[in-house]
């Protein structure tokens, strides 16, 4: 398969998940009247912020900029974080063409060869979007940090923004860790000092949470490298210190915001990771690698134990982490009413938290940033219910469209490679089959030889046998 082939698997994998792929015509319509508005300037209500020195990281490719970011120190000894969420709702209304068909998709959707995005491209990569040297209209998450990483408070206003330098994890990472700087920020002395303190709060944010139980998670993505229209390998893409900055800044934004709403007594979406039901499992592959956990779920002791593992085995780290993922379940998103006992996150060791950072990309965030905007008002708890509802099945479909496109992308490159016999572990055992990761390619299949006796976490050894890039089939055999 060339790439344009698998552009076409990717709509015909979005149609058959029930996706709309494609925009109705009355959405260009809605598009033409928000251009022709006039610009946003600062009201009473707005405050103008764009003096300040905004920066923005994301992928190499990402154009859809939901977020930018700046952080300064307090004569108390906090850091005052302020992270400017792109306004959607100021352009979009609740109940256009274009919110209900965001309403119906609820998600981006990323395949690798194409993306889907819930949002127009003029919008979500244009007019929303916190694009470098732009005035935009932003709802800024303004959160107190201590010195000890704690988020101690925050708040919620309408500004006006611009975001002074667009940067990229490839290349604020390595600078962080001691590389060189990228152009940007080379050129710059009060942007490398901005970013060295977005560093330092994030680190000790980071640090606070593991403390309180968190999960450090070491999770593999992949992206296709394609030259002259084909598939030609599949590289990773790791964590470094600017993706974890970001990650960071975002999981304290989403838990200021759900206390925000819990303060003011408004229904509002939840977050939520619940302790898992195969904890058992989990306790029997810590003590595979001669390690104990408690036989009630602890999310602090796993997370030590995952620490520990990647400390001394760095390379099988993604593989046991991703176990760990698939054992404990996926997300959900849930309506909490005022008075109602927060569910929680198991994984993120948090009590109250929500979707509030990406309204570009995800529905869920941005019927949160009305909440935050309107209070009650923007909607009421049975709507938000059916909302809920729609995004979580909307989000396992969007997971299952990226998933087969990984494994149509990764049958194309291992396509040559059959008989070679690759290290794996074991990452889902369901009625449909059992399936393994290798790491080198990073790639998924299923295991249709000698699979008997294999669960979630189990190291194997496993030879390639075929595969079907038409219908994203890889299989192994079982040889150890």
């Amino acid at each position: 398969m060339n790439h344009q082939d698998l552009q076409a698997a990717a709509h015909e994998e979005m149609l058959g998940n029930g996706f709309h792929p494609d925009f109705p015509p009355q959405i260009q319509t809605q598009i033409a009247s928000i251009r022709a508005a006039a610009p946003a300037v600062p009201g009473p209500a707005v405050k103008d912020l764009r003096s300040l020195l905004w920066s923005s990281i994301d992928n190499d490719t990402s154009r859809d900029l939901d977020q930018i970011e700046y952080a300064e120190r307090q004569p108390d000894g906090t850091t005052r974080v302020l992270i400017g969420i792109a306004d959607v709702d100021g352009s979009v209304q609740k109940g256009s063409p274009i919110d209900l068909h965001a309403a119906a998709e609820c998600v981006s959707v990323y395949t690798g060869v194409e993306t889907f995005p819930m949002l127009p491209e003029e919008l979500s990569t244009g007019l929303t979007s916190l694009n470098e040297n732009v005035d935009r209209a932003s709802v800024v998450i303004e959160i107190s940090v201590t010195a000890d990483g704690i988020v101690q408070s925050g708040q919620a206003y309408r500004a006006l923004v611009r975001n002074r330098a667009q940067l990229t994890y490839s290349g604020v990472g390595p600078w962080l860790e001691n590389g060189s700087a990228p152009p940007k920020v080379a050129a710059s002395a009060d942007l490398q000092q901005q970013l060295k303190l977005q560093d330092d709060v994030a680190q000790r944010m980071r640090a606070a949470r593991f403390t309180s139980g968190a999960l450090s998670i070491d999770s593999i993505e992949t992206t296709p490298s394609i030259a002259n229209g084909q598939v030609t390998g599949l590289q990773m893409m790791l964590k470094n210190r600017a993706t974890e900055l970001i990650e960071d800044f975002m999981i304290g934004a989403n838990e200021v915001i759900a206390r925000l709403l819990s303060s003011r007594n408004v229904a509002s979406i939840r977050r939520v990771v619940k302790t898992p039901e195969r904890w058992p499992r989990i306790v029997e592959l810590a003590a595979a690698l001669g390690e104990k956990l408690p036989e009630a779920p602890d999310s602090a002791a796993l997370n030590n134990f995952l620490m520990k593992r990647k400390a001394a085995d760095p390379v099988h780290a993604p593989d046991l982490s991703l176990s760990i993922v698939k054992l404990m379940g996926p997300g959900e998103y849930v309506v909490e009413r005022p008075g109602d006992p927060p569910q929680g996150h198991f994984g993120l060791a948090v009590h109250d938290y929500t979707h509030a950072t990406a309204p570009n990309r995800r529905f869920a965030d941005l019927v949160t940033q009305r909440l935050i905007k309107a209070g009650a008002a923007a909607y009421g708890a049975a709507e938000l219910d059916v909302i809920a509802r729609n995004c979580t099945l909307r989000e396992d479909a969007a997971r299952k469209v990226e998933r087969m496109m990984k494994k149509r992308i990764a049958a194309v490159v291992l396509s040559n490679r059959i008989g070679e016999v690759f290290n794996g572990v074991v990452t889902g055992v369901t009625p449909k089959g059992t399936f393994v990761r290798i790491l080198n390619p990073p790639a998924e299949g299923r295991v249709v030889r000698g699979e008997q006796g294999l669960d979630v976490g189990d190291q194997v050894q496993v030879k390639l046998l075929e595969t079907d890039a038409q219908r994203g089939f890889i299989d192994f055999g079982r040889t150890s």
